[in-house]
This record gives structure tokens, C-alpha cells and sequence, in this order.
């Protein structure tokens, strides 16, 4: 079979020109947008036949220049940027244009919402628009729907986002208004698909919305670590195969119905406006909308005319919304429906000469889009995930039994909410299974791999790998053989002993300094101070194999404490910056914020409280041997898979015991000794504490004698088990059925 490919390239020139003008300002899209209309006009005149791919690419860098140049001049020129530029104090009359989010932040909860202002009034100026911005509040968001409007007061302060005029930081708001009819009847839905899964377990309960309408608030950090380790994560978005599930059905109810031609595309367009409202406007769900579109375009018009219409289709949504080519959801939603489009087929055929043609295409589509989205996965996330293709195989027959059940219970639950429970339970039934798949696909010992390599090289192995698979899938000897091969090695790879299986918490060597790791998953850690030497805590995280640090919390600003910093950034990437009040390093690109008492947070395996430094200010010291910084370090209550932390910093006696007046349960499995284990300890802080297991960091031979007799004499007391980096090496803190051990590597 022959592909229409003519539509590509304009497309993928469209795609690249949105990617880069959005970023460079609204002169270079003028400048642009001229040439190419010129550019299109002389090949209209001079070459309307023979050069049509060049006279459609033209047409399309114009059109996607046009609106940059457009939408760019509007935000830069609007009187409401002008006012975030003056961080002026504005009433506001804002709508809500997507749902909110809530998230902890210092200790408390605070809410993220995107909104459209229509008015804003401020001193001299009082002006009307329609400028997207995004406001910050304080309080519960469960009014704050799509289209409901609200008035605020607030801060305005500049973006960083081109596509918005403001940040609006609210300092008071009045209640949200209803919505219009079609907006509240989509929230009933929603909150219907929520009801209808009450009954079937945590997991499930938060799965079944994001696959039916992409509600996925509620989702653990755990199920989403697991099920980008699995290639799983596509599953907890709104994207093209939700449209087309609920189009098949719906088109299949509308046939036994007796509907017919022009009728089932009335029905088929009125299925996905519903969609789209359920689902939200989103830029992601106007792309998956539109990517569903071009699947049925593919069913009807064979795999020649939905290549064409998936071009057309990237094409106009850049039209409409621009940012959507540097959308980590519209690359991964274009390129695996192109994949699907061109290599599933060939594919297919090859499969279809040894089994049957159901099982050649569910083993050709996971391929073909697995195949395509790798560089792009790569550049992302930074691993590419050896168990995907397995994982959606097993996954993909209870998906669309979910998403159909989850909708008719959100339906149903609209009537009477106990009926809806029966098809919650179905649909629970169905998210279990996916999440039986995800979790036990993540648990692999090489469920994915690490890419270090730049994500580019992808682009020349793709291509390689798409060849040889093609060459052998009409071998099924060779194919059977190969792909047992690649399972037995994602089952059992070679063991390397390091880290040991079920560790928690390891305590670098990195000298006279700390560097504690706590593992939030797979390659993902949370990281308490990076000792006073880069390579030294870069070797430890190597061994450890973590390759993005999600929390960087550096517990006060001494250099044996922070000097490390560029080995954890070396080859890593690093979400945020924790500091205490004497602060910290950082990088200007990375968020930091100061840790304050009460805050907690949860990465991954990990949550963690802030206990220290204490809210009232800092402690005095009683000795001269004291220091003022060290008991200002930050102090986390940890847990890590059930097992209790606490890391200490360097806190000496004056605020050990102030720590313990603050909160008397300071009860502990694993205690990271304060202050390198010096003499200057507390008993009743031990006591409090109860560990049965210390680890204290320090270095060979260091100049200050830690860990000082006194200290190691106060553990024996206490019957505390400790392990020293300088004698131990790398300590690692494992978990094994129940049970703590402690493997060292010295």
C-alpha cells in the first residue's frame, strides 16, 4: 500500500516554525509570516502544479507565522500585561478555563488555576479583555469548575509563559458563580464517574476517571512512577483512544438503532462535542479529539487518506494554539498516531503470514507506536522502557471495558448513585487488572533503561530497529526467539549488588560532609545535603542509578553540606531546591523555596515532614563550641516504605532539646546522627528518638575526631545498632519482608 505523503512535510515544517516562533517574540513571526506569503505567492504564479508540496508548505508556515505573530502581539501589547509589568493590585472578573489544582506549598494547602479575565480594575485604568493568566490562591477549589466566574482581588506580576499576560496572585475572592447549562451538566457527569467508583478501592477509584475523562488528581505518585516505568502512562490522559472507544460505541449503539449515513456523523460529531466537554477544552483534548478523528478518517478512508488527515490535523490545531508544538502531549499524541498510521500495516501483514490478523494487529499497534514516540520518550523522561509493548498488550483489553463502564456509572449516577455502583464495580474490575499490569511490570528488575546518550542518536537507531523488526516478523522462529530473549532479560538481568534490592535510604561516602539518598522509586530520589566534594556524591548517585533527583534539600549552608552540589547536578536532572534559613545553592532554572516548619511533601515511596528550624526563631547557643547554623539545620521526620527517618542535620544539644519541646514524638526506626556524630549530643533527644539503627557520615582521618567516643558511648547506651562511612563506606538502610538489614560497600 501506498501512502499519501504529500501533506508531511508542510505539516512537519508547521510543526518546527510554531515550536521556534512562540519562543522568539512577535517581530521575528511578522518577518516570517511576510516571506512566506511572498513565498507563496510566487509559486502559485509560477509553479501551480509541479510544485505543490512547496506552494502547501508555504501556505502553512504563513498561516502558522500569522497566528504567532497575532497571539504574540495581542499578549505583549495588552494593557493587562502592562499592569502585571507594574505588579499593580487589581479587582478582577475571572473565569475559569481550566479545573483546579490543589498542591502543598510551605505547609499548607494553596490552589493553581487557569483563568480568562474579562475586566480587571486598578486605580486610573479599568479595562475589559479576554488575556489568559494563571492565579494562585489560598483556600478550597471544589467551585472553581470550568466556565464558572469569580471576582478577585489580586497581585499582578509578569509570566514566564508566552501565551499568558499575567500571574495573578489573589489575595481575596468571592464565591464562583454557576456556569452555563452545558458546563454544569459535564461536571454532573465527572462527579457521577467519581460517585459510581466509591466503592472499589483507592487505586481504582482514582484510575477510572482519568481513564474516562482524564480526572487524574487523585492518582498517587506511586501508580504514575509505576506506569511511566511500565509505558503505561498514556492510559491516565485524555487522548485519541478514549475519543475512539466512546465513538465506536456510540456508533454501534446508533447502527442497532437503526441510524444510517448522514445520521451516524451527526451522531459521531455530537459524540465528540461531548466529549470534549466532559474531558475539558484543553489544549490535550482538543489534540486527542482531533487525533481520534483521524483514526476514524483512517477506518473509513484506509490508512492513504488518514496520513493526509493527520497532517491536516496537526496543521490546524497549530493554527489555533501554537504552544501546542512544544507540548510534551501533542508530540507524543502526533507521533504515535503517525506511527500507528504508517509502520502498524506493514507490520501487520508480516505478522498475519503465522497468526491470526486480531493477534497481528494487537502486537503491531504497541510496536509501531512504541517505535516512533522512543526519542521523544527518551529526550523527555530520559529512560525508554523495555516492558511497554508487553504492558500495553496485557493492559489494552480492559481499557475500553473501563472507560464505557466508568461513563455509563458517571450517567447513571445522574438517576439514583447506588444503581451507578454496578457499573463502577465493572469498571473497577477493569482499572484493577490495568493496575495489577502496571505495578508488576514496573517491579521488573529492568523494566526500563537509562538513556544518557543524546536523545538524537534515537533518531538513527529508530529507523535500525524498525527495519530489523520488520525483516524478522515474518520469521516467528527468529521473532519468538528474540523477544523471549529480550523478556528473560527484562526479568533476570545480570546483578551487579549494588544498591542492594529493597534499599530505602543510603548514607554516601562523600568524606567530612552528609549526603543522605532516599529512594521515592526506580531512579528517583529525594536527596538531603551533597557533601563537600562533586564527584564523590556523583559517583554514589551513579551507583545508585539515580538519574533525576525530584527533591534537593541542602539542611544549612555549610561547605561540607553543599559544596557537592555540581555532582548531583552532573548528568541528573533536579526538580526543586529546599534550603533552610542559612540557605543554599542552586541554579536559576530550577525552583527553590525555603523549608518552614510543618511542611511536608510526598515523592514517590517518600513523605517527609519539616520539623525543624523552629518557627520562633533561631537558638541560642550555650558553649562556645556551638554554632548557630548547624542548629538552624532543616530536620525531616522521613518514612520510606514503612520505615521511619530521621535525619538530623547537624542540630546540636540547644536545639535537639528545643526540637523535642516542639514535638514530644520524635520516634524513629533509622536515625541519622547529628552533626557528624561530634560529642555535642543530647540524651533525652535519643531517647526520644529510639532508633534501633544509626548511620553516622564522616571522614577517614578528619581533623575534628568524629565520631567523637562520647557519641559512639551514648548509641551503645541507648542499645542503637551504627554503621560509619568512614570505616563502612556507602551504608545502605533495606527493607525485606518486614525486617531492616544493613548492607554496607565499603
Amino acid at each position: 500500500m501506498t501512502h499519501d505523503l504529500r501533506m508531511l512535510p508542510p505539516a512537519l515544517v508547521a510543526w518546527g516554525a510554531a515550536a521556534w516562533l512562540v519562543t522568539v517574540g512577535s517581530y521575528v513571526s511578522v518577518v516570517v509570516a511576510i516571506a512566506s506569503i511572498a513565498a507563496a505567492g510566487a509559486l502559485a504564479r509560477w509553479r501551480p502544479h509541479r510544485g505543490l508540496v512547496w506552494l502547501l508548505t508555504a501556505v502553512c508556515l504563513a498561516a502558522i507565522a500569522v497566528s504567532c505573530a497575532w497571539r504574540l502581539t495581542t499578549i505583549e501589547h495588552s494593557p493587562l500585561t502592562q499592569l502585571a509589568r507594574e505588579n499593580r493590585l487589581a479587582t478582577l472578573d475571572l473565569e475559569v478555563r481550566r479545573d483546579a489544582r490543589t498542591f502543598t506549598h510551605h505547609g499548607h494547602e494553596s490552589v493553581v488555576v487557569e483563568v480568562l479575565v474579562r475586566r480587571a480594575v486598578s486605580r486610573d485604568a479599568d479595562i475589559r479583555t479576554r488575556d489568559h493568566a494563571t492565579a494562585f490562591l489560598d483556600g478550597g477549589a471544589k467551585d472553581l469548575v470550568v466556565g464558572r466566574r469569580f471576582a478577585a482581588t489580586g497581585r499582578l506580576a509578569p509570566s514566564d509563559d508566552s501565551d499568558e499576560a499575567a500571574v495573578i496572585d489573589v489575595v481575596r475572592r468571592g464565591p464562583a458563580d454557576r456556569a452555563t447549562w452545558w458546563w454544569e451538566a459535564s461536571e454532573r457527569v465527572r462527579e457521577g464517574v467519581r460517585q459510581s467508583v466509591t466503592p472499589v478501592g483507592d487505586e481504582p477509584e482514582a484510575l477510572v476517571p482519568a481513564l474516562v475523562d482524564g480526572d487524574d488528581g487523585r492518582v498517587s505518585d506511586k501508580v504514575e512512577e509505576d506506569f511511566r516505568r511500565s509505558g503505561l502512562t498514556h492510559l491516565m490522559a485524555v487522548s485519541g483512544t478514549n475519543l475512539t472507544i466512546v465513538l465506536a460505541v456510540v456508533m454501534a449503539v446508533g447502527r442497532a438503532a437503526g441510524v444510517r449515513r448522514r445520521g451516524l456523523w451527526v451522531l459521531g460529531a455530537l459524540s465528540i462535542v461531548a466529549f470534549v466537554l466532559l474531558a475539558r477544552p484543553d489544549p490535550s483534548v482538543v489534540r486527542a479529539a482531533a487525533m481520534g478523528a483521524v483514526g476514524v478518517a483512517a477506518l473509513g478512508f484506509g490508512a492513504r487518506g488518514g496520513v493526509r488527515a493527520l497532517a491536516w490535523a496537526m496543521v490546524g490545531l497549530l493554527f489555533l494554539d501554537p504552544w501546542l508544538a512544544r507540548s510534551a502531549g501533542f508530540i507524543l499524541s502526533a507521533t504515535a498516531t503517525g506511527g500507528i498510521l504508517l509502520l502498524a500495516p506493514p507490520f501487520a501483514r508480516r505478522l498475519e503470514r503465522w497468526m491470526p490478523r486480531w493477534c497481528a494487529l494487537a502486537i503491531a499497534v504497541p510496536i509501531a507506536a512504541q517505535l516512533v514516540c522512543t526519542p521523544a520518550i527518551a529526550a523527555l523522561s530520559g529512560q525508554i522502557s523495555l516492558v511497554a509493548v508487553v504492558a500495553n498488550l496485557l493492559a489494552a483489553p480492559a481499557v475500553a471495558p473501563a472507560t464505557v463502564a466508568g461513563l455509563v456509572g458517571g450517567i447513571v449516577a445522574l438517576a439514583s448513585a447506588p444503581l451507578s455502583h454496578l457499573p463502577g464495580i465493572v469498571a473497577g474490575a477493569c482499572a484493577s487488572w490495568i493496575l495489577t499490569v502496571g505495578h508488576r511490570a514496573a517491579a521488573l528488575d529492568a523494566a526500563s533503561l537509562e538513556w544518557r546518550a543524546p536523545w538524537q542518536w534515537l533518531l538513527v537507531l529508530v529507523p535500525l530497529a524498525t527495519a530489523v523488526i520488520m525483516a524478522i516478523s515474518s520469521r516467528p522462529v527468529v521473532f519468538i526467539g528474540l523477544s523471549a530473549g529480550l523478556l528473560v532479560a527484562v526479568w533476570r538481568p545480570p546483578q551487579t549488588g549494588w544498591p542492594p534490592e529493597g534499599w530505602v535510604m543510603v548514607a554516601c561516602d562523600v568524606g567530612q560532609g552528609d549526603a543522605t539518598v532516599l529512594n521515592a522509586s526506580r531512579g528517583f530520589a529525594v536527596v538531603v545535603d551533597a557533601g563537600p566534594d562533586p564527584a564523590l556524591v556523583d559517583r554514589c548517585l551513579d551507583r545508585l542509578d539515580v538519574h533525576r533527583v525530584r527533591l534537593m534539600v541542602f539542611t544549612h549552608g555549610h561547605a561540607d553540606h553543599t559544596d557537592g552540589w555540581p555532582g548531583v547536578l552532573d548528568g541528573r536532572q533536579v526538580d526543586q531546591v529546599a534550603v533552610g534559613p542559612t540557605g543554599g545553592p542552586g541554579r536559576a532554572d530550577i525552583a527553590q523555596h525555603v523549608a518552614t516548619p510543618g511542611e511536608s511533601f510526598t515523592v514517590g515511596d517518600v513523605t517527609a515532614e519539616v520539623l525543624w528550624p523552629s518557627a520562633s526563631g533561631p537558638v541560642r547557643v550555650a558553649s562556645g563550641d556551638g554554632s548557630t547554623a548547624n542548629n538552624a539545620s532543616v530536620v525531616l521526620a522521613a518514612q520510606v516504605r514503612g520505615v521511619r527517618l530521621m535525619l538530623a542535620g547537624d542540630i546540636e544539644p540547644e536545639a535537639q532539646e528545643g526540637l523535642l519541646r516542639e514535638h514530644p514524638d520524635l520516634s524513629a526506626d533509622v536515625l541519622k546522627m547529628p552533626h557528624h556524630g561530634s560529642a555535642r549530643q543530647s540524651k533525652v533527644f535519643f531517647d526520644a528518638v529510639g532508633a534501633r539503627l544509626a548511620t553516622i557520615s564522616a571522614g577517614e582521618g578528619n581533623d575534628y575526631g568524629h565520631p567523637a567516643a562520647a557519641a559512639l558511648s551514648l548509641l551503645r547506651d541507648e542499645d542503637m545498632q551504627w554503621w560509619r562511612t568512614d570505616t563502612d563506606g556507602d551504608i545502605a538502610i533495606v527493607e525485606r519482608d518486614g525486617r531492616l538489614l544493613v548492607v554496607t560497600r565499603d
